[in-house]
């Protein structure tokens, strides 16, 4: 069976000592969130997650979700689990008291997200879509449509979606045919076929919110012709009472490869009242909104399936015998040593507990901006962290849901033939977790974002949110005895970025092609080195407190060790990735199209 336990004393070492979050008092956000307030609601969703939610994931997964005749039957035991999760307020943890949320910073609720979905990203997807549908109507809506939909949103009494797909189109939305014509009391009727909808339809809540892209007739042709508008599930009364059942329908769920006990819908929507949100013909600025959010949501995703495979993988090495020891007999009372003393299983296990430590540090920093960018006084700072949300987004997504994956299938392999058996959950693990790489805009797609679009920004600023901080801490470190070598080894990954981005600027510029050919080697480069800088900082931090004498020496001891094995054995990569980048595209587009058909 699977092992699960919230990684709670990493968290708060993440938290207190390298983000020192207790400084941020000032922050509208961290005002009722003290250091042991943090730590308290920590040690409460951990409960959850391990006691409630974890115990569904394997029984979810066999089980799955049913569908008849429009309606969607979530698995066993999902809709009481989803009550007690409503009523601790967790969907509207770091959202606005004013409208029923819990006002607490947003890095808190980006380590809340890692344990739910650790525990069971099935579960996790209907408060995950909720909490970014409800993001939109914040930022976009009139006063009117916060009042109505945001509490019970925030509340768990409703919860949301985000109908973008086609099943002509997907990420080019410009080619979308949902239609929504106005009406004479300034609704509109919304008419067409909207595919992969997460949580489009589930019994586990009185009403379901449809955030849905349609074009306005007449509008313009292209992107710049879509719109984007509220369609519930029931039509809301003006006393907030559910009045009837709008022209919205569930036509069918999809059979997935992985995350078995959410619900993926196709929507059929027929002449269905809807409300505009924000602007005509600006949707895709406010389904944006939602979609970045849900971009880091799902990054998180690969981190979190990279840690329930680790823990687990961890616990079967250590019980499973097999073999002796190269170094000689370890276990002298037993008739094969466990399988934790061979340096292959090593290997997989430091891989997989050097990225999730190293892209928990990385998510919890850049959750720690979006309540900077929110809240913070300094003018400065909100831009500063602005540009490092624009830049750090497709490479979180990208990043860590194609190291999620691999670290899945590490997991996976440490248990050889049984991993490859259900009973186990290994293989759910590896199942689950590929769909990050797909939705919310596949990785390729965030690479070209990245090159395409985030690079050139604002004349180059995105990039120096994230460079300007690494030189820092590589000038003022590197003669440190301390961490000086770890501080070197980030300097030659850092250069090697840095190469790329040229490379990518001269040549991009000048060729998109090449920009494209390039787009995600540069991704996975960026994302290493971003870890290796979260590495250095952690590295720094168990130095100085080793030094400074501790009751605990064990785990700082060990985040120096995989400091260490990160530079050397996971960082080098960034040589053959900015090697394959600057070869070009010209081995990459040399064929001609009709050449893949040829028969070999």
């Amino acid at each position: 069976m699977p092992t699960y336990q919230a990684p709670l004393r990493d968290f708060r070492f993440v938290l207190h000592e390298l983000l020192q979050v207790g400084k941020y008092q000032n922050l509208p956000a961290f005002a009722e969130a003290p250091p042991d307030i943090i730590d308290a609601v920590l040690e409460e969703g951990a409960k959850v997650c391990e006691e409630v939610i974890f115990p569904l994931n394997q029984s979810g997964d066999e089980e799955g979700c049913h569908f008849e005749n429009g309606e969607v039957r979530t698995p066993q035991g999902f809709k009481e689990a989803f009550e007690l999760y409503r009523q601790g307020g967790w969907i509207g943890l770091s959202s606005d008291p004013e409208y029923g949320g819990q006002g607490l910073p947003q890095v808190l609720g980006t380590a809340m997200t890692e344990m739910m979905c650790s525990a069971n990203l099935s579960f996790e997807t209907y408060g995950g879509l909720t909490s970014g549908a409800a993001l939109a109507i914040y930022s976009h809506g009139t006063e009117d449509q916060k009042r109505q939909y945001l509490p019970p949103m925030y509340g768990g009494q409703w919860t949301g979606t985000m109908n973008l797909t086609e099943s002509h189109c997907g990420t080019d939305l410009g080619l979308m045919r949902t239609k929504a014509e106005p009406q004479a009391d300034g609704s509109y009727r919304i008419t067409g076929t909207k595919i992969f909808i997460t949580g489009g339809e589930h019994d586990m809540v009185e009403n379901i919110i449809h955030l849905v892209l349609a074009r306005i007739p007449g509008g313009p042709s292209g992107i710049g012709g879509v719109s984007l508008f509220i369609v519930p599930k029931f039509l809301v009364n003006d006393d907030g009472t559910l009045g009837q059942r709008n022209g919205v329908l569930c036509g069918s769920i999809e059979k997935k490869m992985g995350i078995k006990a959410s619900s993926t819908c196709v929507m059929n929507f027929d002449d269905a009242e809807g409300y505009l949100l924000g602007e005509p013909h600006k949707g895709m600025r406010a389904m944006f909104t939602m979609m970045n959010a849900a971009r880091l949501g799902v990054g998180l995703q690969g981190l979190s399936l990279a840690e329930v495979s680790y823990q687990s993988a961890v616990t079967y090495a250590n019980d499973r015998l097999q073999g002796r020891s190269l170094a000689g007999i370890q276990a002298p009372d037993k008739a094969a040593d466990p399988i934790i003393v061979h340096p292959d299983v090593r290997r997989m296990l430091m891989q997989m507990k050097a990225f999730t430590e190293g892209a928990r540090a990385f998510g919890l920093w850049i959750g720690l901006n979006i309540d900077f960018l929110s809240g913070h006084p300094d003018a400065e700072m909100r831009e500063e962290a602005e540009a490092l949300l624009a830049v750090s987004t497709p490479v979180l997504k990208a990043y860590f849901t194609d190291s999620g994956f691999e670290a899945t299938n590490i997991g996976m392999q440490c248990y050889g033939g049984h991993g490859y058996i259900r009973e186990w959950g290994m293989e759910q693990f590896v199942r689950d977790s590929r769909i990050a790489q797909l939705y919310e805009g596949a990785n390729g797609i965030q690479a070209l974002d990245l090159v395409g679009r985030k690079l050139p920004a604002h004349m180059g600023r995105n990039l120096r949110a994230f460079f300007h901080p690494v030189d820092r801490f590589i000038q003022e470190n590197m003669a440190d005895p301390g961490v000086g070598n770890l501080a070197m080894a980030l300097a030659k990954s850092f250069g090697r970025l840095q190469s790329a981005t040229a490379w990518i600027a001269e040549n991009g510029l000048t060729d998109p092609e090449q920009a494209g050919a390039a787009a995600t080697d540069y991704a996975r480069l960026f994302g290493l080195v971003a870890l290796g800088f979260m590495w250095a900082q952690m590295a720094k931090v168990a130095r100085e407190t080793l030094d400074a004498g501790t009751d605990d020496a064990a785990f700082y001891e060990a985040k120096l060790v995989t400091a260490r094995f990160y530079m050397e054995r996971v960082l080098p990569e960034t040589s053959s990735l900015l090697s394959k980048l600057t070869a070009g595209k010209e081995s990459l587009m040399a064929l001609d199209a009709e050449a893949f058909a040829r028969a070999q």
